[in-house]
């Protein structure tokens, strides 16, 4: 079973990235456009974007995350603004976590609306609106980056440290969203998870741009213990082989692997399968917790896997502690200053 993302994507450029580029050229045209000639329509209150270069899983939202965190901690009431990809919202809601399920305002927003309140709405202005309507006084876009609906006061852009650019190119010939060079006007600093060396490209073009660049971990989270642990371990997110990795990393016997596309809906046959292996095989079901919520607001046999399976669930930790808190002064003070020249 296969990624969302061809794997041609992050392989050395061939004759697929080849035959593609034209259509690689049109998108990244239409997408210079968009983000040059934009209107970005200007908030009342402080904006954080946090956004990727690429298609694909980078740790956005558990970055997201950490930085909402930090906002509370510091008294302030953070709101997460998101488009919620895979939903069906076509008008601004307030994600409730109680109620709504994933299939209806997506799979990432109910893990956003456990730490800060969550709007999902396809049109960005109309959703920050709202969260200035409850009181919200800092927002945090997750994602929306490239879409220059919004003027955002800090942009922070999250690369996977074992995976990059991928191979450089513009979709459908790789997982670039827009030329690097008109992304990077309007990126403020770099977060950079893992220990790989594949961003270290991005990391010399931020340096050369007096960019800072903070380095990060995906961590799993505390009182858990996966040591020693024979599992069948299963994901639909942007970057399956990163979750399996981490398994390992913190002692798991990962016995089988099934990756699934991103933001996948389990089926009746497929769950069957799932639990099939798992007793045959005498395994412990192991997921996401991304996936987790969309298999407990699932029909059928969701039930049941979602009683069975172990989530493993991560954290993003900058390896500074203190850089969450200096983002978001960071945004306070471009926040003031924009104000300020509007005045």
């Amino acid at each position: 079973m296969a990624s969302d993302a061809p794997p041609f994507w992050y392989e050395n450029p061939g004759l697929k990235s080849f035959l593609m580029s034209p259509f690689g050229w049109i998108y990244g045209a239409v997408a210079t456009r968009q983000m040059k000639n934009a209107k970005r329509e200007e908030l009342e209150i402080p904006v954080l974007c946090v956004g990727n270069f690429t298609v694909g899983g980078t740790g956005k939202t558990p970055t997201a995350i950490t930085i909402a965190k930090a906002a509370i901690d510091m008294g302030l009431k953070p709101g997460f603004l998101t488009r919620g990809y895979g939903g069906a919202v076509s008008e601004p809601t307030l994600v409730d976590v109680d109620h709504h399920g994933a299939k209806y305002v997506g799979d990432e927003p109910l893990l956003l609306a456990a730490v800060a309140p969550t709007v999902v709405s396809p049109d960005r202005i109309k959703g920050a609106e709202k969260l200035i309507e409850i009181g919200v006084d800092i927002i945090l876009m997750d994602d929306g980056f490239q879409s220059a609906h919004l003027c955002f006061d800090f942009a922070l852009l999250v690369v996977d440290a074992y995976r990059g650019l991928g191979n450089g190119k513009i979709i459908p010939a790789g997982p670039v969203r827009a030329p690097l060079k008109r992304q990077m006007l309007y990126v403020d600093a770099l977060a950079v998870i893992g220990d790989g060396t594949a961003a270290d490209q991005l990391i010399r073009i931020a340096a050369r741009s007096a960019k800072p660049v903070y380095p990060a971990l995906l961590k799993p989270t505390e009182n858990q213990n996966f040591a020693g642990l024979s599992c069948l371990a299963f994901a639909g997110i942007g970057n399956t082989e990163k979750f399996f990795t981490s398994l390992k990393d913190s002692g798991a016997n990962v016995e089988i692997k099934m990756s699934y596309p991103d933001h996948h809906y389990y089926g009746d046959d497929e769950i069957k399968e799932l639990l099939e292996l798992a007793d045959k095989n005498d395994l412990t079901l192991v997921t996401t917790a991304k996936d987790y919520v969309r298999i407990k607001s699932g029909l059928g046999l969701s039930k049941e896997l979602a009683e069975r399976v172990k989530v493993f669930d991560i954290n993003m930790a900058f390896d500074d502690f203190g850089t969450s808190k200096l983002l978001i002064k960071r945004t306070i003070e471009n926040y003031k200053k924009r104000r300020l020249k509007n005045k």
